[in-house]
């Protein structure tokens, strides 16, 4: 009996190394060399208010700006105007207060089927080009690719994720601010700070359902296990970055749909960039585009991958410029 019970488990391992071993080499095959680096013709254009193309700036360029907020938009015709209030609001209010503070906002149209980016210039007219710009996107990249394509564009020294939705209230700014201070002294003056609704988490457990829960708890393993080990929310879309630390995680960015998070936090990890995660304040609005079942199950075989990619050398940490 203990002999058959030895060569079962013998025969599971070896199973299980099988596997593994055709799932890396997938893994290593399949994947795309380089990040997606490339901005079409279109892309090298804000569009004004005014229908005009203002060429845009490059991240690799010294900033002008104290602040640059990233807002990427996909069908969010409706979702935007909440977030854009809100954030406006608190922006000239702060800017009032004190004029040495600059900000940009920049909506990224993700190549929306509706009016997203008309509702956007409508916000760039009653500001000015200058504070609120629109830059459309040829093809939909996927949240990743549209939040890098913002970054990219960028002036600010510090560069803020937002996510359209305006589920984190925007004055929480000045908490992951406070956030990413703590860090000092930034090495090569790069540093994140990551919103987090962690303490959220027993109230939201306690309105989903059990296989929601376990989804959750799912996903939350397999982050910590394969990727990311130091900040229990990676998805929270309230990111401050530094510009640096921008530039070289976002030129090293692979993924652009919903799992680029964690990798950006993993590049993060293995470039020893300080990351401090802080609560703030979040808000579940309808209408997210996330589907529960099948993103997950999307995002977590891009967790798989992320880590066999790279321990496989098909994915590597090297910055590159946007052509």
């Amino acid at each position: 009996m203990e002999l058959l019970l030895v060569e079962a488990a013998a025969g599971l391992a070896a199973l299980a190394v099988t596997a593994l071993s055709l799932i890396s080499l997938v893994a290593h095959f399949t994947a795309i060399k380089m990040p997606n680096l490339t901005r079409h013709e279109e892309e090298k254009f804000f569009i004004s208010a005014e229908g005009k193309k203002e060429s845009v700036p490059s991240i690799h360029d010294p900033p002008t700006r104290e602040l640059s907020v990233v807002v990427p938009s996909y069908n969010e015709e409706d979702r935007l105007p909440l977030m854009m209030n809100e954030a406006l609001d608190y922006l000239e209010k702060r800017q009032r207060q004190d004029p040495a503070f600059t900000y940009e906002v920049i909506v990224v149209d993700d190549c929306s089927k509706d009016q997203t980016s008309k509702v956007a210039l409508k916000y760039s007219k009653k500001c000015g080009s200058d504070k609120v710009r629109v830059l459309r996107l040829v093809k939909n990249r996927g949240k990743g690719g549209a939040v890098r394509m913002g970054v990219f564009s960028s002036r600010g020294k510090k560069i803020l994720m937002a996510d359209a939705d305006g589920a984190t209230k925007f004055a929480d700014l000045e908490k992951v601010e406070e956030g990413l201070e703590s860090l000092h002294p930034w090495p090569d003056q790069m540093a994140i700070a990551c919103g987090s609704r962690a303490h959220l988490e027993k109230d939201s457990i306690a309105q989903r359902s059990y296989f929601r829960t376990f989804l959750m708890y799912g996903f939350h393993f397999l982050v910590w296990f394969l990727c990311v080990q130091q900040i229990r929310d990676t998805q929270c879309g309230f990111k401050l970055l530094t510009r640096e630390a921008a530039s070289r995680t976002f030129s090293a960015l692979h993924i652009e749909r919903w799992a680029f998070d964690v990798e950006l936090l993993y590049i993060a990890q293995c470039l020893k960039v300080p990351i401090a995660e802080v609560a703030v304040n979040w808000t579940e609005i309808e209408g997210s585009k996330l589907v529960p079942f099948w993103s997950w199950l999307q995002m977590g075989r891009d967790l798989l991958f992320i880590q066999l990619r790279y321990l496989t050398g098909a994915w590597r940490l090297e910055t590159r410029k946007l052509n």
